[in-house]
């Protein structure tokens, strides 16, 4: 039975990607991408993008084959970030999330406070 990226938790780590199984955490793939350091993924869509020492790979997330790689020479082996945008919340970073996260909460207090005070 194949699995579903949702069904899926990917993980960066020591130059390498990989997919956990989100229900029990077995390794579903494992792929050594490059060097030994840290590892930024983002998935969009039927694409998993990965980056490692300064090289970008789009893997297939559900089997972790590649689908392509660029070594993007003459950039160095620095730490490298990902951006997508395809119109969805999909492509919406972290930080882009975590800002949503505290402005909602602070209007709830607000609203909270409000209420109280009334």
């Amino acid at each position: 039975m194949t699995m579903q990226s949702d069904e899926l938790v990917f993980v960066g780590i020591k130059g390498s990607a990989m997919a956990l199984n989100r229900a029990d955490g077995t390794i579903v793939w494992q792929n050594h991408l490059a060097g030994s350091g840290f590892v930024n993924l983002v998935l969009e869509g039927d694409n998993l993008y990965a980056t490692a020492q300064g090289e970008v790979f789009c893997l297939d997330p559900v089997t972790g084959r590649y689908r392509w790689h660029n070594a993007l020479r003459g950039y160095g082996w620095g730490i490298a970030s990902i951006v997508v945008r395809n119109g969805t919340d999909c492509g919406k970073t972290a930080v882009a999330a975590a800002e949503e996260q505290v402005e909602a909460e602070q209007q709830a207090h607000l609203t909270q406070t409000a209420a109280t005070t009334s």
